[in-house]
C-alpha cells in the first residue's frame, strides 16, 4: 500500500510508539487528542478514535484500533471517525485490527480498557458541551449486564425499570443500592459491585454507603424498606418485556461480499477457504453480529476507505445497530476470522515487508519526529527464572502398575524415559506450607502406567482437601520450575516398571535399558548448577551437536565431548554431571574437531550432526479464559486485560502462556469438577483456540484457589488476602466494597506437611532449612573421588527420610555428649576423606560460600510424655537428662583462644537445641580440642592450614555449613 503525506493527519504523528492507550476525539471532521486525565470520559454526541498497543515478548509492538460512537453523534462525524481509523492503520504500517464500537454495544475488549466501566455522559463538543457546575446531586439509576465485563446503561428512575433478570444500581445522594434480580448470576452481582465502588469513588468521593437489595426479601430489613421507599413503596415488579435493545442479532451463515468500485457483490463459491481471498482486493465477511472487513496487502488506502463504507452501508441497510465491524489486513487476521473458513493454511504466503511502516517512519523522521517505536523491537534475552523456593523438601515415587515405589535420596533425580514418577514438593509460602504434587512422563513409558500415574498423584491432591498445586509433565517439555526443584537432573533410556518390561517383551523389542557398564551418550544441558541436566542420547555420532557438551562411556573408559559453541559454564556442568554418572573414573576429554580415534569407533563411525541448541517452546504472551466444561465440550471465552478481580470462586479459569497452561479453580467449584480440572486443560490444548500451534505435551499445571504458587501469580498485579477470603464472589467484593477496598481474612496457620509411603513429614525451620545446591551453586565437585568419599557419603545418608538436597529430619540424640553409635565409623570415613585430599587435584576454581548470618534460636519445643511403665523411655529420659547436664558443664567452658566450648550436637545446622550468639560461619571453632579432633581427625592448626575447599568439604560433611 503506497503511503503519501497526504494521507497522515497531523495528530498521528508519532502514535502508537510505546505500550498504552491513546485517545482522539473527532472536532470538525478532524482528530484532537483528549488529555489522559480525561482518559474514559466519553460524551454521547461525540466520535472518538482509540488506539490500544501493547508490548508483546517477542519485542513487537501490537495494535487495535476502535472507533467509538455515541448513540447522539452525527453521521458525518461517524464517517469521519471511521476514514480516520483507516489513516491511523496506514500511519502505523497497516497491521492494527480495526473495531467500530456504538455506544451500549461496545465489544468486550474495548470495555476491558476501562474497568470497570465506561458511563458516557450527556452532551458533546459539536453542540456546544460546557462543564457542568456543582449542584445539588441527582438520583440516577443504571443498569448493569455482563459476567467479565459491564455493560453500564443509564435507565429512567422508575419502578417500571426494574427487573428480575438484571442488576441496578441507585445513585442516592447518602447511599448506593445494588438491587440484584432474582435471576442474575453471583458472578453478575459481583462485577457490578466493581461499577459501585467506581460511583462511590468518582462522584461520591468514596464516602458514602453501600447496600445490597435482594430481589424477592421484601421488606425484611431496614435498607430493603429504604431503598423501596424511592419507589413509593414495594410492589410486584413487571416480567420483563423484550425491546429493541434486548433483541440479539442472529449469527447467520458466512457470506462472503467482493467490494469492486464501492459495491458489495456476493462470491460465488460452495465453501469458504483462504484461496477465495485476493491480495488486490478488499472483501465483506457478513456474519450477522460480527462483520468482517478483509483488506489484502496491495490495495490502496482510497480502496480500504471504500471497503469501510460498504460495509457501514451494508449495516445501515439491513438495520442492525448492534452488528460489530471488525478490519483486519492479510497475514494480520484474527483467530475469530480465521475460524469463520473451513480451511486456513497455518502459514501463508504472504510477502508481509517494512514498507508501509519503513516509508511513514521515513516521513516522520523527516519532520524530526522520535520514530523508535514504529520499528520492531529487539525481543528481550533474559534468562527463564523459576519463581519457587528451592530450598524445600522434596520426594519422589516410581509408578509400577496400581502402586508407587519411594525412590531413594540417591535415585530421586535419576528417571528412566520407559517409566512414569510421581514427585511432591513442599516449599515454604508466605504464611503456609504450600505442596507440588507432579507426574512425569517418560517418552517410552506405556498407557497404563500414565494413567496410573495421574490417577494416584490425583488420589494425593484430594488427600490434601485440593492445598496441593498438581502438575503434569511430559518428558523433553519440562519448565523451569520443575528443573529447579530437582536441581541436577539425568534420564536414562528403557525403563525399570513392570508395564514397560511387558510391552517390549511383548513387541520383541530389543533390551535398551541404561546399564553401568554399557555403551551410553548424555547430552549434557542447562544454565548452572542449580538447572542441569543429562539426557541419554543414541550411542551415535549423528547424536552430536555443536552447541552441547557429551558424556561418553562404556565399561571403564569415559570420554567427554566439548562443541565448539559451547562455554566454559557448559564444561563446568559436564564436570558435575560426571561427578554423578561415572564419580570414580578419569575422563578423555575432546574437543570438536581433534576427537580421537577410539571416541570415534564408540559411536560407530563420524556422521554429520546439527550445530543448533535444541529449540524450546518459549513462555507467549498470557490469556486467560473461563471455562464450561459439559458432557466432554470445552467451551471458553477470553478475558481481555485481566486481573487478579476476573477470576470467580464459582468458576474454572486456564491461562495459556503457550509453553504451559494453568487451569485455575475456584473454591467454590464443586469436587466432580475439580477432578476434571486436569481434562479441562488437555482439551484446551487439544483445541488450541487461539491457532497457536500448541503443544499436546505442554505442561499443564491445576492450581487451587488460595494456594496459587508464584510461578502463576507473577502474571498478575496479586493480592494474597483476596484469595484467602471466604464466601462466594459477590458476599467477598461486597465485604470489600463496604470495608474501603482491604480485604478482611483469617490468615491460615502453617499447614502440616503430608507424608506418602511411611517417610517421615518432619520439616525443619525454615531458617534450619537448607538445599546446599541451592545456597552454594559454585559448589566444586571434585573429580576422581576416592572410595573414602563414597563412604563417607553413604554413613550420613538415610534413604528413608530425605532427598539429594535437604537435611535430614531432626531427631533428638539420647547418647551422651556426640559420642553415637556410628560416631567411629564417621571418622575413620572423615580421616580417610582427608587423607584422600592429598592425593586429588586442586578443583578448576575455588568454592565460592555465601556469608552466613547469625540465626536466633528458634522456640523450644515441648519434649514428649514417656509412655508409663516403658524402661526404654524411662532409660531414655535419664540418658537425655544426662547429655543436658554434661552440654550445660561444656558452655560454661572456653577454649585455648577464649571462646566459649560447645558441644557438637548443639552446634551442627541439624541441632534441636542450636547455639544462639555465635559465628555461624565457623561452627567448627567452637568445639572443644578434643572433640575437633575426633571429629575431623586432625588438631585445629593442621585444619586451618588446608585450602579453603577442603575446609568447606569437610565441614559439609559434618553438617558444620
Amino acid at each position: 500500500m503506497a503511503v503519501s503525506m497526504r494521507d497522515l493527519d497531523p495528530a498521528f504523528q508519532g502514535a502508537g510508539q510505546k505500550a498504552g492507550i491513546e485517545i482522539w476525539r473527532i472536532e470538525n471532521f478532524r482528530p484532537v487528542p483528549v488529555p489522559k486525565s480525561s482518559y474514559g470520559k466519553f460524551f454521547t454526541g461525540d466520535s472518538y478514535v482509540i488506539l490500544k498497543t501493547t508490548a508483546l515478548k517477542s519485542g513487537a509492538l501490537r495494535h487495535d484500533i476502535h472507533y467509538w460512537l455515541g448513540k447522539d453523534t452525527s453521521q458525518d462525524e461517524a464517517g469521519a471517525a471511521a476514514v480516520k481509523t483507516v489513516e491511523l492503520d496506514a500511519a502505523l504500517g497497516g497491521r492494527a485490527v480495526q473495531y467500530r464500537e456504538v455506544q451500549g454495544h461496545e465489544t468486550e475488549k474495548f470495555l476491558s480498557y476501562f474497568k470497570p466501566c465506561i458511563i458516557p455522559q450527556e452532551g458533546g463538543v459539536a453542540s456546544g458541551f460546557k462543564h457542568v457546575q456543582e449542584e445539588e446531586h441527582k438520583i440516577r439509576m443504571f443498569v448493569c449486564r455482563g459476567k467479565h465485563v459491564v455493560h453500564v446503561k443509564e435507565v429512567p428512575f422508575a419502578r417500571s425499570s426494574l427487573n428480575h433478570d438484571d442488576i441496578f444500581i441507585l445513585d442516592t445522594k447518602s447511599k448506593i443500592f445494588q438491587f440484584n434480580g432474582s435471576n442474575s448470576s453471583i458472578q453478575e452481582r459481583a462485577k457490578a459491585l466493581e461499577v459501585v465502588q467506581y460511583i462511590k469513588d468518582t462522584y461520591h468521593d468514596g464516602k458514602c454507603e453501600v447496600a445490597a437489595i435482594e430481589d424477592g426479601k421484601l421488606m425484611a430489613d431496614a435498607e430493603t424498606g429504604e431503598f423501596w421507599g424511592f419507589f413509593g413503596g414495594f410492589a410486584p415488579l413487571p416480567r420483563k418485556t423484550a425491546s429493541d435493545e434486548d433483541r440479539t442479532v442472529q449469527s447467520h451463515t458466512a457470506k462472503l461480499l467482493s467490494v469492486e468500485k464501492g459495491q458489495a457483490k456476493p462470491v460465488d463459491a460452495d465453501s469458504l477457504t483462504r484461496e477465495l481471498l485476493d491480495t488486490n482486493k478488499c472483501y465483506i465477511l457478513d456474519c450477522g453480529l460480527e462483520v468482517f472487513v478483509w483488506m489484502g496487502r496491495n490495495t490502496s488506502l482510497d480502496e480500504r476507505k471504500t471497503a469501510s463504507g460498504a460495509a457501514e452501508e451494508l449495516i445501515r441497510g439491513s438495520d442492525r445497530p448492534k452488528s460489530q465491524i471488525i478490519r483486519v489486513i492479510e497475514g494480520f487476521e484474527t483467530v475469530v476470522f480465521k475460524s469463520k473458513f473451513e480451511s486456513w493454511p497455518q502459514t501463508t504466503n504472504v510477502a508481509v515487508t517494512e514498507d508501509g511502516r519503513s516509508k511513514v517512519a521515513a516521513l516522520l523522521r523527516r519532520q524530526g519526529l522520535n520514530v523508535k517505536g514504529l520499528a520492531k523491537a529487539a525481543p528481550a534475552k533474559e534468562e527463564p527464572q523459576p519463581y519457587i523456593d528451592c530450598t524445600g523438601n522434596l520426594q519422589v515415587w516410581r509408578v509400577n502398575g496400581q502402586e508407587k515405589v519411594l525412590l531413594p535420596a540417591s535415585d530421586q533425580s535419576k528417571f528412566y524415559s520407559g517409566d512414569c514418577y510421581i514427585f511432591q514438593y513442599s516449599y515454604p509460602g508466605e504464611d503456609k506450607e504450600e505442596y507440588l504434587i507432579g507426574t512425569w512422563i517418560g517418552k517410552q513409558s506405556v498407557e497404563d502406567d500414565r494413567v496410573s500415574a495421574v490417577s494416584l498423584a490425583t488420589k494425593m491432591v484430594e488427600s490434601m482437601k485440593f492445598q496441593a498445586t498438581q502438575a503434569c509433565i511430559h518428558e523433553g517439555s519440562e519448565p523451569i520450575q520443575f528443573f529447579s526443584i530437582f536441581q541436577s537432573f539425568i534420564v536414562f533410556k528403557g525403563g525399570l516398571s513392570d508395564g514397560y518390561k511387558n510391552y517390549i517383551a511383548e513387541k520383541e523389542i530389543p533390551e535398551g535399558t541404561y546399564t553401568e557398564d554399557g555403551l551410553a551418550l548424555f547430552r549434557v544441558q542447562g544454565s548452572g548448577p542449580d538447572n542441569m541436566q543429562a539426557i541419554q542420547v543414541e550411542a551415535v555420532a549423528s547424536s552430536l551437536n555443536s552447541s552441547y557438551c557429551y558424556i561418553l562411556h562404556s565399561g571403564s573408559t569415559v570420554f567427554t565431548w566439548a562443541g565448539n559453541l559451547t562455554s566454559p559454564d557448559d564444561h563446568e556442568l559436564v564436570e558435575r554431571q560426571l561427578d554423578i554418572i561415572k564419580p570414580n573414573l578419569q575422563s578423555k576429554p575432546q574437543k570438536e574437531g581433534s576427537e580421537s580415534e577410539q571416541f570415534w569407533e564408540l559411536l560407530g563411525g563420524k556422521s554429520e550432526y546439527p550445530s543448533q541448541k535444541i529449540a524450546r517452546e518459549p513462555e507467549g504472551d498470557p490469556h486467560l479464559f473461563s471455562c464450561t466444561f459439559s458432557k466432554g465440550n470445552l467451551k471458553v471465552t477470553e478475558i481481555y486485560n485481566f486481573s487478579q478481580d476476573d477470576l470467580m470462586t464459582e468458576d474454572i479459569f486456564i491461562l495459556d502462556c503457550h509453553s504451559d497452561i494453568f487451569v485455575w479453580v475456584g473454591q467454590q467449584v464443586d469436587t466432580k469438577n475439580k477432578l476434571q480440572a486436569l481434562t479441562i486443560g488437555q482439551k484446551f490444548l487439544e483445541h488450541d483456540f487461539l491457532l497457536e500451534k500448541l503443544s499436546r505435551e505442554a505442561p499443564i499445571y491445576i492450581v487451587m484457589e488460595g494456594s496459587e504458587p508464584p510461578f502463576f501469580t507473577r502474571f498478575f498485579s496479586w493480592d494474597s488476602a483476596k484469595s484467602s477470603m471466604h464466601g462466594n464472589s459477590f458476599q467477598r467484593k461486597l465485604t470489600i466494597v463496604k470495608t474501603g477496598g482491604t480485604p478482611t481474612v483469617d490468615k491460615p496457620k502453617r499447614r502440616t506437611p503430608v507424608s506418602y509411603g511411611g517417610r517421615s513429614s518432619s520439616v525443619p525451620d525454615r531458617s534450619q532449612r537448607s538445599r546446599s545446591m541451592s545456597f552454594s551453586p559454585e559448589r566444586v565437585r571434585v573429580r576422581g573421588r576416592s572410595p573414602a568419599f563414597n563412604a563417607l557419603a553413604a554413613a550420613f545418608e538415610n534413604p528413608n527420610a530425605r532427598n539429594l538436597s535437604t537435611p535430614p529430619p531432626v531427631v533428638k540424640k539420647l547418647y551422651p555428649k556426640s559420642v553415637t553409635p556410628d560416631s567411629a565409623k564417621k571418622s575413620a570415613a572423615i580421616a580417610a576423606l582427608t587423607a584422600s585430599f592429598e592425593k586429588q587435584p586442586p578443583p578448576a576454581r575455588e568454592t565460592i560460600i555465601p556469608r552466613s548470618v547469625k540465626v536466633s534460636p528458634p522456640t523450644p519445643k515441648t519434649t514428649p510424655t514417656p509412655e508409663p511403665n516403658s524402661k526404654e523411655n524411662s532409660m531414655s529420659s535419664k540418658l537425655e537428662s544426662l547429655t543436658i547436664q554434661e552440654d550445660a558443664k561444656e558452655g560454661e567452658a572456653e577454649d585455648e583462644e577464649g571462646l566459649p566450648i560447645y558441644p557438637y550436637e548443639r552446634l551442627k545446622i541439624t541441632s534441636t537445641d542450636p547455639v544462639s550468639e555465635i559465628d555461624v560461619t565457623k561452627r567448627e571453632t567452637y568445639l572443644s580440642s578434643e572433640e575437633f579432633k575426633e571429629k575431623f581427625g586432625m588438631k585445629k592448626d593442621a585444619f586451618y592450614k588446608l585450602p579453603k575447599w577442603k575446609q568447606n568439604k569437610l565441614k559439609m560433611a559434618l553438617q558444620l555449613f
